[in-house]
């Protein structure tokens, strides 16, 4: 599926944003600013249009106390809360049923996250899930990791498929999961073994900026038959495919980042759920985009930061940026509260239409006119 998405990449080319778009503004709707202790948001999810359900962790001198950080006004107040292990990620079905991943397993709220019971049975280092209903859902995460549950999560059976890829559990991840319709669906992952050098990384004359990035085995999983049986397949790419998303017509965007120094730090592609094929949309030398979005209407939405200096990669948090299109082809940059900076940031949709992002500093922001 989708062979195009990694032979477009030979072919790709900078694309640059136009001009800041001035009718709507990226709003700050939540901060978290306490002495002593800093927010890291890892996931967030509306529900429903009233509430908001983010998931994170406190840093408190050198301790994270795991929390969530919850609206049912649609952003008006917010209540922090605390939970019992740090949360990776968060999937919703509705406004009542969701399901939240942990390190050690995965946990269910029927009240929109207002409170959580863990699943015993659920197998651990996982990244992600996607429920198709209440019963039927898949687990997928690292050690080469896949699953998936009939019984709504009370029980998982290994994916057969995603064992067959010659590589090594230790390096291998499935780091994403989506469904273009209730029958065609698509897992992605990757082998990327560590580097390995003869000298310490001291003695090493390279410095982060110079290091380049080396090509991976990058690995999909496809399903047709809504998730019954799953083919995989494998090719060797620079980048690592971090999110797609698709709508109910088979349109979608893809998301490649790089790990280290590449020609940009990130590239966005147009998918065809129903064709297979792909096209690169954007890149820029500037610009490190982490999550894209696209709406019903065509529009889509570029979340990111600023590259500042040398490094294209940086744990110091920057300005961050959020693009628009409605062609995919002519970008313009937004209108951004000035105070928002992050290292990644995740853009998501209410049902209602409204648009969130979230940061990993602890800043949840809202489009408003």
């Amino acid at each position: 599926m989708f062979p195009r998405f990694f032979a477009a990449l030979s072919l790709a080319g900078t694309i640059l944003a136009g001009p800041v778009l001035s009718a709507e503004k990226w709003r700050l709707q939540y901060y978290y600013d306490r002495d002593r202790s800093e927010l890291t948001i890892n996931d967030l999810q509306f529900p429903s249009p009233a509430r908001g359900v983010a998931v994170g962790y406190l840093d408190e001198k050198g301790k994270s106390k795991p929390v969530s950080v919850i609206t049912a006004d649609g952003g008006a107040h917010w209540t922090v809360s605390p939970l019992k292990e740090i949360p990776i990620s968060l999937f919703f079905l509705d406004g009542s049923l969701g399901w939240m991943v942990t390190p050690k397993g995965i946990w269910q709220t029927g009240d929109g996250g207002r409170t959580w019971h863990e699943l015993p049975k659920s197998p651990a280092l996982l990244v992600k899930v996607y429920f198709l209903d209440a019963e039927r859902g898949y687990a997928v995460g690292t050690q080469k990791q896949a699953y998936r549950t009939a019984d709504g999560g009370k029980s998982w059976e290994p994916i057969a498929a995603a064992a067959e890829p010659h590589t090594g559990a230790d390096s291998t991840v499935y780091n994403n999961i989506t469904f273009v319709n209730a029958k065609t669906g698509l897992i992605n992952g990757y082998s990327a073994p560590p580097r390995t050098s003869a000298r310490p990384e001291w003695l090493d004359p390279k410095d982060p900026a110079q290091r380049r990035e080396w090509p991976h085995l990058s690995i999909m999983l496809d399903t047709r038959d809504g998730g019954e049986t799953w083919k995989p397949s494998t090719a060797s790419m620079f980048g690592r495919i971090t999110q797609t998303t698709f709508l109910p017509d088979g349109r979608g965007l893809g998301l490649i980042e790089f790990t280290e120094n590449f020609k940009w730090p990130s590239e966005v592609h147009r998918l065809d759920g129903a064709t297979g094929k792909s096209a690169i949309v954007y890149n820029a030398k500037d610009r490190v985009i982490t999550d894209v979005l696209l709406q019903p209407s065509g529009a889509a939405y570029l979340a990111g930061v600023e590259v500042v200096g040398r490094l294209q990669h940086s744990p110091i948090p920057r300005k961050l940026k959020i693009l628009r299109s409605e062609d995919l082809v002519d970008w313009q940059e937004m209108d951004v509260d000035y105070r928002a900076n992050a290292v990644r940031a995740l853009l998501r949709a209410a049902s209602d239409g409204t648009l969130w992002v979230a940061t990993d500093t602890g800043m949840i922001l809202k489009l408003t006119p």
